[in-house]
């Protein structure tokens, strides 16, 4: 999957990021490699979704898919 992200630089000091395909995804870093590693780690965040298994009897099925 690839994903646009948009860097500032902090008027702090560092970096900071969004990712406008996924609404609230956003990071910092007082590096760009420290930016870039937290990247990974909130995309991974805002994607990854709790879902409650079927309810025995029920006919639905949970499928994880790599894009």
């Amino acid at each position: 999957m690839k994903l646009k992200v948009i860097v500032h630089e902090a008027e702090e000091g560092g970096f900071w990021a969004e990712v406008p395909a996924i609404p609230g995804c956003a990071t910092q870093g007082d590096s760009f490699d420290e930016l870039l590693k937290n990247l990974y780690e909130a995309v991974e965040g805002c994607l990854s979704v709790d879902i409650t298994p079927p309810k025995d009897g029920d006919n639905a099925r949970i499928l994880e898919i790599a894009v």
